[in-house]
């Protein structure tokens, strides 16, 4: 739900202002893949490009900002890092590999190369899009 939730409202919401700090996810990474059917080779450069960058610095301040919960539990924890990597690394194949893309997450491609770029809001999951009624089916298998 938070990767739904960040998606829609910090990076669509807030992204779409030019002068926003996460303006480069709507105005770089949105331009670049409805341009290249979903190809974003700005995930060859990876920390060097600016968009790239940010995701990671964002998933890094997520993970840094719940690190006291070690202390609560540490497997929660873990837990979070290892999702926050796991994200990362499929959103980059997403975007680096289409055919993969269309056949394994077909809510991310139809995010960037359907009418309507604010709905599915989840990346590695559905699910939530499902639930709230964000899903739009725009690849027909």
């Amino acid at each position: 739900m938070l990767e739904w939730a960040l998606h829609k409202y910090v990076l669509h919401g807030l992204g779409k202002n030019k002068k926003s700090p996460w303006a480069s996810h709507w105005h770089t990474h949105h331009r670049s893949s409805r341009q290249n059917d979903n190809f974003d080779e700005d995930y060859k450069k990876g920390f060097f490009d600016l968009t790239v960058r940010s995701e990671i610095l964002g998933l890094s301040a997520l993970s840094l900002i719940h690190l006291p919960l070690v202390f609560v539990s540490l497997v929660f924890y873990i837990t979070l890092v290892v999702c926050a990597t796991r994200y990362y690394m499929i959103h980059k194949k997403s975007h680096l590999d289409v055919e993969w893309c269309k056949k394994h997450l077909p809510w991310h491609y139809d995010h960037h190369m359907g009418k309507n770029q604010d709905a599915n809001w989840g990346v590695i999951t559905d699910w939530i899009d499902r639930l709230a009624g964000t899903r739009i089916i725009f690849l027909k298998k």
